[in-house]
């Protein structure tokens, strides 16, 4: 194994010959390689998901399959699409800004980073507990490069410090598209990508968000019908070219991208 970076011991015990073996035959039909620290990593990041998840909600997913199929594999079915679109390699090799808007326990922006390390990683939630979460995640994988916010995106989307500042802008399972779109754009700079994971439903949301992403400033460049390995579950990534700058009146406040999604 690697040298592991700074902070991260792999657990004792950890053999990537016997351990997290759904998610390393997941990354094989993904195209994507892991290294034996990546693998310890992701094991790493499941243990620390289920201690803290027996002390307040993280999510639903708890089983040591379902978690490499259904939060792992998931956040990293979308990297191939992206790598394609922006003319790199697997695994990434240009640097780019991500932030992972309403990334909860770390879903994608987490997976994401362990198996591309040098994007620079923006984690961005509102509640307390899962910013606190996402520290210790980040401090116990040895993971350098990332930033931890806590704040609404409605209100992160009107700060200079955040507004047109990244590369890549990535949500999974935030709010309906024609909302997310408000959310999201705002925050990619011009000619960056929104990433935006979606279940069987998506067809029907784009066709309602079209104009909302065309008026947001983005063009739509792919809704892309995905696999996620060893999962029965229809899956859409829908990819957005930021192409003119977000009209300063967006994203609205007071929950309006909720309460009145532009139509």
């Amino acid at each position: 194994m690697e040298t592991p970076p700074r902070g991260f011991a792999p657990p004792e015990s950890f053999d990537p010959a016997q351990q997290m073996q759904t998610l390393q035959a997941g990354c094989r039909t993904l195209g994507i390689p892991l290294t034996p620290l990546q693998v310890a990593q992701f094991e790493v990041y499941y243990q620390e998901l289920v201690e803290a998840n027996a002390k307040f909600n993280l999510t639903a997913i708890t089983g040591y399959e379902e978690v490499q199929v259904k939060h792992f594999l998931d956040s990293l079915v979308a990297l191939p699409l992206i790598v394609e679109e922006v003319g790199d390699t697997l695994p990434p090799a240009t640097p780019r800004h991500l932030v992972d808007v309403g990334t909860g326990a770390g879903f994608p922006g987490i997976p994401l980073k362990i198996v591309a390390p040098q994007l620079k990683l923006t984690l961005m939630d509102g509640t307390g507990k899962k910013i606190s979460f996402l520290q210790q995640v980040v401090a116990r994988l040895g993971l350098r490069g990332v930033e931890v916010v806590q704040g609404r995106a409605e209100e992160l989307g009107r700060s200079p410090s955040h507004r047109g500042q990244y590369d890549l802008v990535t949500a999974r399972a935030v709010a309906p598209l024609n909302t997310l779109a408000e959310y999201l754009l705002p925050m990619a700079r011009r000619s960056g990508l929104v990433v935006v994971y979606k279940g069987a439903g998506a067809p029907q949301e784009f066709v309602e968000a079209r104009k909302a992403i065309e008026t947001l400033g983005g063009e739509t460049v792919r809704l892309a019908p995905v696999q996620v390995p060893l999962l029965g579950e229809q899956r859409f990534i829908l990819l957005i070219k930021k192409v003119a700058p977000t009209p300063d009146r967006y994203p609205r406040g007071q929950g309006l991208p909720r309460k009145k999604p532009l139509s």
